[in-house]
């Protein structure tokens, strides 16, 4: 597992043992909730701390039962998928592009819910420049140097890739091209003239945009992020978790991890990235690329 599970964390949240009315003299039911770092640490325990916290405190009245909850941050997008394909960890919060490829790896698992954003289903992703570059659109972008975030990242990959390959860029006209991790550290290689362009989710750029010193020359529809049990969760656990995560209105604790509200999730509200993920192929036809093409 990731040296990045943090011990602050773990001991805030196990805390929860003792939030039942009368106590009961059982085993906790001990779950480990995993995400990737597509930002600092620190911010990510922040963005999730509250809701894990809610997650293990209604766990524990629907369960009647003490429930532990642990969180453990991956340093890359694989460390997650492989962790959930393999049972390391319950129940994950990951990007559309990672669970399309977890469940190539294990059919297995199954949706607990999705983000909303707004009340809508769909944001935004972006390609991006300094504000005073030459570059005006995608076709500009050949013999420059571009910033994706993370291999398996939706946005900062393969749906950056996918506008691309519409534009007719491919990855042998690319000056140079390197693949960063995070979404906050494409932004500041752009801003800091490493780069002269990246791709990144809108939040993380307007983040770091405050100042304007960037603009956008693409945008994208992206399909907000799935919340998934690994194979084999007791399923009265999973639904404890589902139903929480749908009935969570606390703004303060949304709004923390950037989200408006949790809704129901279908497999196929994640068709549109498999397909945007089929015309990345051709980003880099030398390349094999880890996806079905069915």
């Amino acid at each position: 597992m990731s040296n990045y599970t943090g011990l602050i964390a773990s001991i805030v949240l196990t805390m929860g043992t003792s939030l039942l009315a009368e106590p009961i003299d059982v085993e906790p039911v001990e779950l480990t909730f995993g995400v990737y770092a597509s930002d600092k640490a620190t911010v990510m325990y922040k963005m999730f701390i509250p809701i894990v916290r809610q997650l293990q405190e209604r766990a524990e009245a629907r369960l009647n039962q003490p429930v532990d909850i642990f969180i453990e941050i991956f340093r890359s997008y694989d460390e997650g998928i492989d962790a959930l394909v393999t049972g390391q960890v319950d129940f994950v919060r990951f990007g559309p592009a990672s669970y399309i490829l977890a469940q190539e790896k294990n059919p297995k698992i199954s949706l607990l819910a999705m983000e909303s954003k707004n009340g809508e289903k769909i944001f935004q992703g972006m390609i991006f420049v300094p504000k005073d570059s030459p570059i005006k659109n995608l076709k500009d972008l050949k013999g420059k140097r571009f910033a994706f975030g993370d291999h398996n990242s939706t946005i900062g990959r393969y749906l950056a890739q996918a506008e691309m390959v519409k534009a007719g860029v491919y990855e042998d006209d690319l000056g140079v091209h390197d693949y960063l991790g995070r979404h906050d550290k494409v932004v500041m290689s752009v801003l800091l003239g490493d780069y002269d362009a990246g791709s990144a989710k809108d939040s993380t750029f307007n983040k770091y945009n405050e100042k304007n010193e960037l603009r956008v020359i693409q945008r994208f529809d992206n399909v907000t992020k799935p919340w998934i049990a690994r194979e084999g969760l007791d399923p009265a656990i999973s639904q404890a978790i589902k139903e929480t995560l749908l009935s969570l209105t606390d703004e303060e604790i949304l709004n923390e991890a950037e989200i408006s509200r949790f809704v129901e999730a279908d497999d196929l509200d994640y068709q549109i990235i498999r397909d945007g993920m089929k015309i990345a192929q051709a980003f880099s036809p030398s390349k094999e690329v880890a996806m079905d093409p069915q």
